[in-house]
């Protein structure tokens, strides 16, 4: 067990949290427990987990902020964070919003700090506590998805591969435990996640699937950060699944699939449904002959056990960086007469799923995406893309958009593009009217076949003996998709010029909201997706919109941190760290 330093706790107006300090110990009389999280939804004033709730729904109750007056919504305050230093020109991958209890926010920065803001004042937030569990800037990434709230804790992720847990009260790191290390190759694993805490264990994820290691789901004893189980995506030679990876240079040693985003809970089976990366190396599908289990897969965990309970895979022995890391949704729904209970997903390959949260049976699925072409489509029982064969150890596909080694010369071009659809951006579903948001990046790309040299029959790639992977995109543009939850029809689509790194948010005010990487935060309608109101707040924006309510009031947040350097159409704004809140006048 590594214990990192110790957090250095700034505590910003001292005066103020004296003079507060007995409203805030009744406040945490009721705590963040299993209870609250499970009936989230019931406390729209409150948003307390990152995705909303445990079914990751990310819808909310409020309904102050509507179509008639969200015309009238004014920035309310802002305050500035930490978490920009030594980031580079692209700046931290910080897709984060905060989290909101009773008046009180926290959130983090691309270096892990965290915050404590006492938001109940409409014109501005204050400091609370400060706590910086002193990540060492050199030889780490800044980046963040979140935190997650357990009774009287904050717990974290960290870049340099620790989990921290803090009480809430004081900003004390009560533990802080190593997690995340490196592969036998040297090759470090990386949290790209925020963590999630259900039945009273910490669930956090490797993501480093893309810099060849193994994506995986660990379980940590919420009260003391012990681990109690590991679940790898890539199987070993001889587990279920392993028969699925037919190469002869261990190629499941650097396997990929790498988890991006945070999974969502069944409490009524106990179940943690997850979304896979890609298989590494990503483009090369004959260097890693197979289906390549348990990549670009939805998979269901026993939080008791860690076991696999079932699995879904969207993209057998994919070469299109086509993982399905993106939130799966939970929710009931009649479908073909039948009421149903489902877990349904914006496919990055393009494809919008539902599943049988049950067993992982495949429902229903329809493409939507403006351009599609690497699949004629799906099966409409088994959910597989038309030309797969499970004979084949080496799957064709469309052979227009595939491109294989025998293709080291030529350029096949393939939708929708290797970014998206919708990759790893927050989801939102309306229950009422039963719809369905994805935000992300549509479009094309080009590419042609590379092959991977493996550096030994013991596994890892050369890399200077691999050949080089050409590739560019001729279509790009970001868009926000409405689907029909029931019958899989797009209903509505919002394209826009720059890709959408953020999520979005829906409110029973008839709205949905998101956030643009120049700077724009925009409220649609949520049937027909026209636009209703922006405003610009001068620095890019990833993370996702949230709303909640303070007394009467109600209330949106944004945070900001860095562009993300994919080919987009730039803008001239800096990148900096900052938490918007907006109100109606």
């Amino acid at each position: 067990m590594h214990h990192g330093p110790l957090a250095r706790i700034i505590l910003v107006s001292g005066l103020a949290i004296a003079t507060t300090t007995a409203t805030i110990n009744a406040q945490y009389s009721l705590t963040v427990n299993r209870d609250r999280l499970v009936n989230a939804q019931n406390e729209p004033q409150n948003w307390l987990i990152m995705n909303g709730d445990y079914n990751s729904i990310r819808y909310s109750k409020l309904t102050q902020i509507n179509r008639e007056n969200v015309g009238g919504l004014r920035m309310a305050w802002a305050l500035a964070l930490g978490g920009m230093q030594d980031t580079g020109r692209n700046g931290p991958e910080s897709e984060v919003n905060p989290l909101i209890d009773n008046g009180f926010m926290y959130t983090t920065d691309g270096w892990g700090t965290v915050y404590k803001i006492d938001a109940r004042n409409p014109n501005y937030g204050d400091f609370v506590w400060i706590a910086d569990p002193g990540v060492d800037h050199e030889g780490n990434t800044s980046r963040s998805r979140g935190i997650a709230l357990w009774e009287d804790r904050v717990i974290n992720n960290l870049p340099d591969g620790r989990v921290i847990s803090i009480d809430r009260d004081t900003g004390e790191i009560v533990w802080d435990v190593e997690v995340a290390g490196t592969n036998e190759f040297g090759r470090r694993e990386r949290f790209l996640t925020a963590p999630l805490v259900a039945d009273g264990k910490v669930l956090v994820h490797n993501g480093a699937g893309d810099g060849g290691t193994r994506g995986w789901v660990a379980a940590l004893d919420v009260n003391t950060g012990q681990e109690l189980w590991r679940f790898y995506v890539v199987p070993e030679p001889g587990q279920p699944g392993s028969e699925t990876w037919k190469d002869d240079h261990n190629a499941w040693k650097t396997g990929g699939g790498g988890i991006w985003q945070t999974g969502s809970y069944d409490p009524e089976t106990n179940l943690y449904i997850v979304g896979t990366g890609n298989p590494f190396p990503g483009y090369d599908a004959e260097f890693r002959p197979g289906d390549n289990l348990y990549t670009n897969a939805a998979i269901a965990l026993d939080i008791s056990t860690g076991e696999l309970a079932w699995h879904f895979q969207y993209t057998p022995n994919d070469s299109w960086d086509y993982d399905e890391v993106g939130v799966h949704m939970l929710y009931d729904i009649n479908i073909d007469g039948r009421l149903r209970k489902v877990v349904s997903h914006y496919g990055r390959n393009g494809f919008f799923y539902t599943l049988d949260r049950t067993d992982g049976s495949f429902i229903k699925g329809a493409k939507y995406v403006n351009d599609l072409n690497w699949t004629a489509g799906l099966d409409p029982v088994s959910g597989m893309p038309l030309e797969y064969d499970p004979n084949l150890d080496v799957q064709i596909y469309n052979p227009e958009a595939r491109a294989l080694r025998a293709d080291r010369d030529e350029m096949k071009r393939t939708c929708p593009t290797w970014h998206g659809g919708v990759a790893h951006q927050p989801l939102a579903y309306n229950p009422e009217k039963q719809i369905a948001y994805g935000v992300g990046t549509e479009g094309c790309f080009e590419q042609n076949g590379a092959a991977m040299v493996p550096a030994s029959p013991e596994g890892n790639i050369d890399t200077q003996a691999s050949e080089r992977r050409r590739y560019t995109s001729d279509l790009y543009y970001g868009a926000l998709t409405a689907v029909d939850a029931v019958d899989h029809n797009v209903i509505g689509k919002a394209v826009t010029d720059i890709e959408i790194r953020s999520g979005v948010v829906a409110t029973a005010g008839g709205l949905v909201f998101t956030a643009l990487q120049d700077g724009w935060v925009v409220a649609y309608n949520d049937e027909t997706l026209e636009e209703m109101w922006r405003f610009n707040v001068g620095t890019p924006l990833k993370g996702a919109p949230v709303t909640y309510a303070i007394g009467p009031k109600q209330y949106l947040a944004v945070q900001s941190s860095g562009r993300h350097l994919h080919p987009v159409n730039y803008d001239n704004l800096e990148t900096s760290s900052y938490l918007f809140v907006f109100a109606l006048d």
